[in-house]
C-alpha cells in the first residue's frame, strides 16, 4: 500500500496549488469599424457593432 514517507510541508504543498486558482486575462480584439479594444464575440461599446451589423444605438 503506498504511504507517503514524509509529511509535505505546508509551502511545498501550497507552492503546488498556487498556479492552479489564477484567472486569465480576457482576450481583446480591435473592432473592425472603429479600431477600439473590445471583448471577443461581445457587441463594441464605441460604436454598438457586432459582427459588421449595427446592433445597439450609441448616443453620440
Amino acid at each position: 500500500m503506498a504511504v507517503p514517507k514524509r509529511k509535505v510541508s505546508k509551502a511545498r504543498r501550497d507552492k503546488r496549488r498556487s498556479t492552479v486558482w489564477k484567472l486569465n486575462i480576457p482576450a481583446l480584439v480591435e473592432c473592425p469599424k472603429c479600431g477600439e479594444l473590445k471583448l471577443a464575440h461581445k457587441v463594441c461599446k464605441q460604436c454598438g457593432t457586432y459582427n459588421a451589423r449595427e446592433v445597439v444605438e450609441v448616443e453620440a
